[in-house]
């Protein structure tokens, strides 16, 4: 396996994520998305393993004016936004290849292997 963490240090759920591998004796890189953020390739492997871009987007998030404008922005400028905006996005993002996961998933994680 070769598993990746986007997330930040403060995301409970991100948290949760590193413990659930740490606690398997599994290794994996963790990215913290508020230092580093997500290239536009790693960005739309993961959007397209988990229903495309809106779905990578957590709209319950606390910036809602951010959220309203990329909501309503055309098509081809969200991607550009979004990754620019990474807090947006919902954590964690764990990637194993082309498999990936928006959120603590440690059923999914589980037939990982």
């Amino acid at each position: 396996m070769n598993i990746q963490i986007f997330g930040t240090k403060k995301c409970n759920e991100t948290k949760k994520a590193e413990r659930f591998f740490k606690e398997r004796g599994i290794k994996y890189q963790f990215v913290d998305m508020k230092k580093k953020g997500m290239s536009k390739g790693e960005f739309n492997s993961v959007a397209q393993a988990n229903g495309g871009l809106d779905h990578m987007i957590n709209w319950e998030g606390k910036d809602q004016n951010l959220l309203a404008l990329i909501k309503y922005i055309a098509n081809e400028d969200k991607l550009e936004k979004v990754l620019e905006n990474p807090q947006v996005i919902k954590t964690p993002v764990v990637r194993n290849g082309k498999q990936s996961t928006l959120g603590y998933q440690p059923d999914v994680w589980k037939k990982w292997n």
